[in-house]
């Protein structure tokens, strides 16, 4: 039997491995991939305000037109149906078939999709919104399968000292692919707003939208092939990593010489010693076991739980941009512009958040995690996310009176920076770091999913909430809700829960992968119920 500290030489190396620059070409292979989901996860909702006035403009009434609101929510939500699908399938299959090869499949099918569904076709609108939700639902499927996979290999490639500032650096593309999303949206609308100026909708309806605006979103949708392309071979000459190829395909000759080529250094290949590991009781339990749910059960509900309850709050936070937009502004009423001055005004403002509040959070983390630890962190975000929603929602009235803007604004980028320097970063870590290597990647993808779950309840459950609880007052086609002040406390709720079930996932700085999981122990030792267990001495001759 393989005893806790007489881990195998090919996962002790990668472990002890100084940062070298395989580690930055990992990070930037896995991170364009997360760049690419953000881009076109984001994107959309830049571009739906446009997509309303071309297909469903009447020009008789007063106001352009705008997308019904089962439309808008079938536009905007499809693309998580397919995340939440795609997560499940493709963590399942990241541990049955390899990280590597699955990797490819994802890659493949968010390129395909994204230009297929710029080319959205039909002689109507109701056609064109039926093609766009399709595609959009099988990009999901391929963003989904990113998540899990993309953890996965960054935390399988790390070393154990650096590891959660590499994860987070994969997760922080994510603040760069939607700052691109608003920075390309900026310059494609200012392009053919120049070339194709046009009056605002009161004074020429029918002229206030050229026909050329429907070349507009087709090709900002389309633009989100590109990094996924372009990184497609770099990803394909990666090596699986060593930990799948030894704990799972069982091939200890294989991993080692990969590792060794990556590494630079011979590595033994230790077959015996694997075979005395990979047999053990400790390594050979299934999900659905009674032996998970004594070792892992409380901490896959742990991330489970903490990654669904964020979604909600993370997601719902667009319910008031578009009262912080007009209130300060940005964006004036929908009739006084141009379509594409819409498109160029709304951009503008979302690069804006992304660059004050969004990007920093993630880079914050990347610094510090590995410093402080997930665990205070993750605290640290859902109790100042709480703290800021209710800084939001007590004096709400106060903060959208005129002269009282700027504070609004400023407490709004607040709750995206503690987002992001919090749970929106970790959430996406821990899971990456917990479970077996057998398991790992459909682990992740559970937690994965259920965080989308919690995405389409805050993008949509809420966007109905939040509407006036006067009806005449609420948006068009939409009924009565809560109103946003109601809805505020309701999310601070939300985040105060994540703040306690964050207790019930453990802090994994610091410590190797095996020793998270239990892997490396000897499988006649007993672990302690809820899947902790002391780091014996031997453990340290590791690094």
């Amino acid at each position: 039997m393989a005893r806790g500290g007489d881990n195998l030489q090919v996962l002790s190396a990668l472990d002890a491995a100084k940062t070298q620059w395989y580690h930055f070409t990992a990070i930037i292979v896995a991170g364009m991939g997360f760049f690419t989901d953000a881009y076109d996860l984001f994107c959309i909702s830049l571009v739906t305000k446009l997509l309303g006035r071309i297909y469903y403009t009447d020009t008789a009434k007063p106001d352009p037109g705008s997308l019904p609101p089962n439309v808008a929510a079938a536009v905007n939500g499809v693309a998580f149906c397919g995340t939440l699908a795609g997560q499940l399938f493709f963590g399942w299959l990241g541990d049955k078939l390899g990280r590597k090869s699955v990797y490819g499949m994802t890659l493949m099918l968010m390129v395909i999709c994204s230009i297929a569904s710029s080319l959205s076709f039909g002689h109507t609108s109701t056609g064109v919104m039926a093609t766009l939700c399709f595609f959009r639902f099988w990009l999901g499927f391929g963003i989904g399968g990113d998540y899990p996979l993309s953890a996965t290999i960054m935390s399988e490639y790390a070393n154990k000292r650096t590891r959660g500032a590499f994860i987070a650096a994969v997760f922080a593309m994510q603040g760069f692919g939607i700052l691109a999303g608003g920075i390309v949206t900026l310059i494609i609308s200012a392009a053919f707003r120049a070339g194709y100026p046009a009056p605002a909708y009161q004074e020429n309806a029918a002229a206030s939208t050229v026909s050329q605006a429907d070349f507009v979103w087709r090709i900002i949708l389309m633009l989100g092939a590109a990094p996924a392309l372009l990184t497609y071979y770099w990803r394909m000459k990666m090596p699986e990593t060593a930990r799948y190829t030894a704990l799972v395909a069982k091939n200890a000759k294989q991993a080692a010489a990969d590792m060794s080529r990556v590494l630079q250094t011979e590595i033994v290949d230790e077959q015996e010693k694997l075979d005395g590991m990979v047999t053990s009781a400790g390594n050979s339990f299934g999900l659905f076991s009674r032996e998970f749910a004594r070792r892992h059960g409380l901490h896959l509900l742990g991330t489970v739980s903490t990654w669904f309850l964020l979604d909600i709050a993370f997601y719902s936070q667009n319910l008031f941009q578009k009262d912080i937009f007009t209130s300060i502004n940005w964006i004036p009423k929908a009739k006084t512009m141009s379509a594409l001055e819409e498109v160029f005004r709304i951009s503008r403002a979302q690069t804006l958040i992304a660059l004050c509040g969004t990007v920093p959070g993630y880079w914050f983390t990347v610094a510090l995690i590995d410093v402080v630890g997930r665990f205070a962190i993750q605290l640290l975000g859902f109790f100042m996310m709480t703290v800021f929603m209710l800084g939001l929602a007590i004096p709400y009235h106060h903060w959208t009176t005129a002269g009282n803007h700027i504070g609004f604004v400023v407490m709004y980028a607040f709750t995206f920076f503690f987002a992001n320097f919090g749970p929106n970063s970790t959430t996406f870590i821990v899971p990456a770091e917990i479970f077996p290597a057998r398991l790992r990647s459909t682990c992740h993808g559970i937690s994965a999913a259920a965080g989308k779950a919690g995405a389409i309840i805050g993008a949509f459950g809420f966007l109905y909430a939040a509407q006036n609880q006067d009806k005449s007052k609420a948006d068009h086609g939409y009924p009565a809700g809560i109103g946003v002040r109601n809805s505020l406390f309701v999310l601070a709720g939300v985040n105060m829960l994540g703040f306690f079930f964050t207790f019930l996932v453990p802090e994994s700085k610091g410590k190797s992968l095996e020793e998270m999981s239990g892997e490396a122990e000897d499988g006649a030792e007993e672990a302690p119920a809820g899947g902790g267990r002391a780091v014996r001495p031997s453990e340290t001759q590791m690094v």
